[in-house]
């Protein structure tokens, strides 16, 4: 059931838990995502990176979000459709005609006050078209860089955080306290001090990204002191990679390209009820 990235960020904050969005780059991961979801009876969403059709693993966001929909039909559990880290205006306007209804602002990088004009541009836009807006404050950078997911100076400041969020009309707040995209050369620590810190000087749903080998535990404790979504990418791609390499390299199958999602659909499945499971709704 296609619902608003709004609406599901709420159940997940009344829940005190976190909503799980996945990457997804086409159907099968689509189709095994929202299946999973029904099976375990917990809300998901559906989140595009717009590199990913620079590099036309995906054609457009407008396929992309017909995708979803037709999709999020065939289960009765809530399915959001959000536009992950994008930095072109445009291109989110291109999102927000075709049905996304949440997109992410990342002006991170930006100087302070820009970051929140440009945000509350594109929130000016997507309220006005029913949607919400995902921003950025701090910077959440690669695990590949171990600095990136220890540098303190890139971390989200509370009181910094009360005044993006009032200034700039965001519906959800990225927030950097110790993760980072991608394979961790070491273990994360989060800093749950400083989320909750957060959490009490902003009303709206924080989020957390670099998902992606985080201790359970720490990410038990994210959940329950304010992170409300949470943000899973390299994994699940790794996963899918994996079957690709598995099903055809390997050759167990003779039946070609064929069967090859069927066989996919189902991994990735097994890998989502378990993965699911980390959302107490």
């Amino acid at each position: 059931m296609l619902t608003p990235v709004k609406e599901i960020l709420q159940i997940a904050d009344q829940a005190n838990t976190a909503v799980i969005g996945f990457n997804c780059i086409d159907y099968n991961q689509i189709y095994a995502m929202v299946h999973a979801a029904e099976e375990v009876k917990k809300p998901v969403i559906c989140m595009l990176y717009p590199e990913h059709t620079a590099l036309k693993n995906m054609t457009s966001p407008e396929i992309f979000a017909e995708i979803v929909k037709n999709a999020a039909k065939e289960v009765s559990v809530p399915v959001g459709l959000h536009m992950d880290h994008c930095q072109d205006i445009d291109y989110i306007n291109r999102a927000l005609k075709a049905g996304f209804s949440c997109v992410m602002y990342d002006g991170s990088m930006l100087p302070f006050e820009e970051n929140i004009a440009n945000t509350k541009k594109v929130a000016d836009t997507a309220h006005a078209l029913g949607a919400a807006v995902e921003a950025e404050l701090g910077h959440v950078g690669l695990a590949e860089t171990v600095s990136d997911q220890d540098n303190c100076d890139l971390y989200t400041q509370p009181d910094i955080a009360a005044q993006f969020v009032e200034r700039s009309s965001c519906d959800a707040l990225a927030v950097a306290i110790g993760s980072a995209h991608g394979f961790y050369k070491q273990t994360p620590h989060l800093d749950i001090k400083r989320l909750t810190e957060i959490n009490a000087a902003t009303s709206i749903p924080l989020v957390l990204h670099g998902g992606t080998g985080i201790p359970d535990d720490q990410l038990d404790q994210a959940f329950t002191h304010g992170i409300n979504k949470f943000n899973v990418g390299t994994e699940f791609f790794k996963l899918y990679l994996d079957l690709h390499r598995e099903y055809y390299l390997d050759k167990r199958s003779d039946s070609g390209i064929f069967d090859f999602s069927k066989y996919a659909q189902d991994e990735l499945m097994k890998y989502l009820t378990n993965k699911l499971q980390l959302s107490k709704f």
